[in-house]
């Protein structure tokens, strides 16, 4: 997964296959492939002025397990749970 401004995505083809989904807080858009179902990009929670993005998804990107190591959050916990509990 990779980020950029919400400006520097562009979504080439198949947009009209894209389903939304958003749960718990609502502040994320996780989008899906309505036929395949994988995950192509969100509105990130921790910065909604970004989009994340599966670079599995991009052109050209046959094995995204080969590019340099990145940073992996579990998918359980989130930055900013610890955040919004307050004190």
């Amino acid at each position: 997964v990779a980020s950029v401004p919400l400006e520097g995505l562009t979504v080439l083809k198949g947009a009209e296959h894209l389903r939304l989904y958003q749960f718990n807080t609502k502040q994320a858009k996780h989008y899906f492939c309505a036929i395949c179902g994988i995950y192509t990009h969100h509105q990130r929670r921790s910065n909604p002025k970004e989009f994340s993005f599966n670079i599995g998804c991009l052109e050209g990107v046959e094995n995204p397990f080969a590019l340099e190591p990145v940073k992996v959050n579990d998918g359980v916990s989130h930055p900013n749970d610890e955040k919004e509990k307050g004190p």
